[in-house]
């Protein structure tokens, strides 16, 4: 076992959380130490509310009446006239669900699927690599994580992350780990210049100049965050992602094709199927104000 006590059934009145929480926090080898383990049973600290489960059955599932399609945009079609029919899409998923989907984005699939490997190779590593990077320092550009909020949280989430600050300053791959450090490199560069043009299309849509929001510098700061769930015991008990939205300008997704993303959507949790070489783009808190009606 790694860091945690695998019962469910300690006595609440000898459960210490803090214990459990330092010595997961402690292990340096996150849920994926857990997992390698061979646990049966998930750590007390990790499993959620019985209320909040029920919640969110309540809101979810075959009998829910809500269907949504996220709105699926075709930047190849720009430099072809299409583009005020691509700003009308950006200013409709604004208003109506602060996502979308982009198509024909420049990307190249090698690279989608050469990033999203190197990830996976990163958390596969041997602990013994990894704990160097293990830290919750807030000011480390490069680091490996599980639970950013894990001592705050009400449970933990079964993920662990790659967190690695690419701008403003721009980031000396020397202190990425080798396994990923070209892959890591090259999408960075390469989304970038997709935020270039993502940013455009928003600005347009809110009926401003093309580079209205380049100028306030929207596009300066940049992390790449990758996730990792492993096989967990008793997934209907934790989460690997827990409601949230996200404190930025946009975020941009890569979804790998297990899937699993879901959106909030008049009051129902509405699932956001993978779509092969697509990118799901959400307008974070920081943009969403502009985009009032969405829900």
């Amino acid at each position: 076992m790694v860091g945690a006590d695998d019962s469910h059934g300690a006595d609440p009145a000898t459960y210490d959380r803090y214990r459990e929480l330092k010595r997961f926090d402690e292990s340096k080898s996150g849920v994926k130490g857990l997992a390698d383990s061979g646990i049966a049973s998930l750590p007390r600290f990790f499993l959620r509310p019985p209320e909040d489960i029920a919640a969110d059955r309540h809101c979810s599932g075959p009998a829910a009446p809500t269907r949504l399609e996220i709105p699926v945009i075709d930047l190849g079609s720009l430099a072809a006239g299409g583009r005020p029919a691509a700003v009308a899409r950006v200013l409709e998923a604004g208003r109506e669900v602060g996502f979308f989907q982009v198509v024909n984005h420049g990307i190249p699939e090698s690279v989608l699927e050469g990033v999203l490997a190197a990830a996976r190779a990163f958390h596969e590593l041997p602990a013994e690599v990894k704990v160097g990077y293990y830290s919750r320092e807030m000011g480390r550009k490069v680091k490996f994580t599980s639970n950013f909020d894990l001592y705050e949280s009400k449970h933990a989430n079964w993920r662990d992350t790659l967190f690695c600050v690419m701008g403003p300053e721009p980031l000396d791959p020397l202190e990425l780990p080798l396994v990923c450090r070209d892959m890591m490199m090259e999408y960075s560069r390469q989304v970038k210049a997709l935020g270039t043009t993502l940013f455009e299309l928003l600005s347009e849509a809110l009926g401003l100049k093309p580079d209205h929001l380049l100028k306030m510098d929207c596009t300066k700061g940049h992390a790449l965050l990758g996730h990792y769930y492993p096989a967990c015991p008793e997934p209907d008990l934790t989460m690997g992602t827990t409601k949230h939205s996200d404190p930025d300008f946009l975020t941009i997704l890569l979804q790998d094709q297990i899937g699993g993303l879901q959106i909030y959507y008049r009051d129902q949790w509405v699932d956001v199927p993978p779509v092969a070489g697509a990118l799901v783009v959400n307008i974070g808190d920081l943009l969403q104000a502009s985009f009032p009606s969405c829900s």
